[in-house]
């Protein structure tokens, strides 16, 4: 999907630190999975982190899309010094 797209679509700031995964309709609701880019929080700049996997992915329910409900499953990253 088209970044300038998806950043109509997804809460403003959302697109600048996730990215689309995939997209489904189930049961007359959409999900969109989105996962955090490998940016390195800017806290923490002068430290070398790393990122080990992701958190359990959580569900955030937004604005409806075309009157369906629309849920976000956001999964972020874990990051180790």
């Amino acid at each position: 999907m088209d970044s300038t797209l998806l950043s109509l679509i997804l809460p403003e700031g959302l697109s600048e630190y996730f990215e689309l995964d995939k997209v489904e309709t189930v049961s007359d609701s959409y999900y969109i999975y989105l996962q955090e880019r490998n940016i390195q929080p800017k806290e923490f700049t002068s430290e070398k982190l790393i990122s080990k996997g992701f958190f359990d992915e959580i569900s955030v329910r937004d604005f409806p899309l075309r009157g369906k409900p629309c849920f976000l499953k956001l999964k972020r990253r874990k990051w180790m010094i």
